[in-house]
């Protein structure tokens, strides 16, 4: 692969042909292409300073803001790879990828987020021209891993709770850019919301990448707000890449304000990801929007894309659309069941997890990516997610992974043990249920408890609702029986805390 396919590349060639068009827009301030080239230049200056090196990482914690955008290039263009982390962590989380990932340097966007100044403790503050920041230069021996092309690894806890890295290729990245731009038809003249995490995929691939390609102009946002996203929507964004949850919100704000409709907007796609989509409630988005609401599935593992809708207002549809051009998707069911594993194949597989090679052969194998999603295929060829075999809960369009909050509620001195579900809500994201079994239940203090939690997880992984109990459902081998949670507990579930 030569420089030209990389990333950063993307943006050098903007630069080129367009210098002086809007680049990023970060807290009213525009930046062109010819101006974010030559951040990302300076930036990559720094991290060679510092050290950095081919195949060495770059961990980069942080929140949306211009300086985040600016060291995932810059990574790219020194040689390394960028490791791009939600600064809303908690220190051990942090550590733990850090012990991972085994990065040369570490940057803190402390400009936008105080969560990343925090864990910047001691690290000099810098200031460059494209917003604070923090960096702090490691010294790791180098880990024996292939990581030739990678551009990017980004982090997943995995139903173990222990870190996973997820290598994404330039290739990967470019592809699904590519794809993500081809069926939104973005062109020049758009603008794209961007309040989905970039250190999450979909923000990566379909939103930092697809505007780099189309030359788009990205409008980053910290942090999820309905009324920013109405004053976006109204003041000339055209591109709306969501999940359900922030378009719940949005059109509750909106009705406070009292308006059914989105009025005087520019917005001509709108989509939502990362859960499925209830009939009534896509119905209800589609008459605020007056667009079609497009669904689609996808994963870290597969750069986020694999399938999504092309579908026209009004369409009654829910799946999660027709595999993507290029894309490959089958389903590995037993015999006579209705839905089996999604497994799929094609440039939008990743490399494999770092310094994890019997994971990524357990996890890849002839080129077929397992999600460890239960899914099933209609007679028009469109994908159904109808389970989570890895029991994934998506809160606010983040990955939640039940054993790390499990670990996290069982370290309490009281908690025997506990078992965390996912719930669909009103507002179409999902609730974390934690049903804890103690040694007094009457006598439980489940503050107590969630506080002990906060400490130990981020915001988005806490428990909505915490259930003490006397015994779990379980098999005679022991075995907690998650799937009969909801049914042995209904009780408790319709009853106000």
């Amino acid at each position: 692969m030569s420089e030209s396919d990389h990333i950063d590349a993307l943006i050098a060639r903007q630069a080129t042909v367009r210098p002086d068009a809007a680049a990023v827009i970060d807290a009213g301030l525009t930046t062109s292409f010819a101006a974010l080239d030559a951040h990302v230049t300076a930036a990559a200056d720094m991290l060679a300073a510092a050290g950095t090196g081919p195949g060495d990482r770059v961990l980069i914690v942080a929140e949306n803001c211009l300086a985040t955008a600016v060291f995932i290039h810059a990574a790219v263009r020194a040689g390394a790879i960028a490791v791009p982390v939600n600064a809303r962590m908690t220190a051990p989380e942090l550590a733990k990828v850090i012990d991972h990932a085994l990065p040369r340097v570490v940057i803190y966007t402390s400009g936008c987020s105080a969560e990343a100044a925090a864990h910047a403790g001691d690290a000099a503050p810098q200031d460059a021209g494209f917003g604070a920041f923090h960096m702090a230069r490691l010294d790791p021996q180098a880990p024996d891993a292939d990581t030739d092309d990678v551009a990017v690894i980004l982090y997943t806890t995995g139903t173990t709770g222990a870190p996973k890295g997820v290598m994404l290729t330039h290739a990967n990245l470019i592809f699904a850019g590519s794809l993500s731009a081809r069926i939104r038809a973005m062109t020049e003249g758009d603008r794209i919301y961007g309040v989905l995490p970039l250190t999450h995929v979909f923000g990566l691939a379909s939103v930092l990448v697809a505007t780099a390609i189309s030359g788009a102009t990205l409008q980053l946002e910290t942090r999820f707000s309905p009324a920013k996203l109405y004053a976006a929507l109204t003041g000339g964004a055209t591109i709306f890449p969501g999940v359900p949850q922030m378009h719940a919100l949005l059109m509750q704000y909106a009705a406070d304000q009292g308006m059914m409709r989105l009025t005087g907007s520019a917005l001509r796609y709108v989509s939502s990801g990362a859960a499925p989509l209830d009939p009534a409630w896509k119905a209800k988005a589609e008459a605020f929007y007056d667009l079609p609401l497009q669904n689609g599935y996808g994963m870290t593992e597969s750069t986020a894309g694999v399938s999504g809708t092309r579908n026209v207002i009004g369409d009654p549809d829910t799946s999660a659309g027709l595999p993507f051009d290029g894309v490959s998707v089958r389903i590995d069911a037993p015999a006579g069941a209705d839905a089996g594993e999604v497994l799929t194949k094609g440039p939008h597989v990743m490399k494999g997890y770092f310094r994890a090679a019997d994971l990524t052969a357990q996890t890849v194998k002839d080129g077929w990516l397992r999600t460890g999603d239960l899914g099933r295929i209609d007679a028009a060829g469109r994908l159904h997610i109808v389970g989570r075999a890895k029991e994934l809960i998506i809160r606010g369009g983040f990955n939640v992974y039940p054993p790390e909050v499990e670990a996290a509620l069982n370290d309490h001195a009281d908690v025997i043990q506990c078992a965390v579900i996912g719930a669909r809500n009103a507002q179409g994201d999902e609730d974390i249920l934690a049903f804890v079994q103690c040694r007094d239940p009457a006598a439980f203090n489940t503050r107590a408890l969630a506080s002990f939690a906060a400490a130990r997880l981020s915001g988005y992984k806490r428990p909505t609702r915490i259930f003490p109990v006397d015994a779990l459902p379980a098999a005679p081998t022991g075995k907690i029986l998650k799937h009969k949670l909801l049914d042995t507990f209904a009780d408790r579930l319709t009853a106000k805390d």
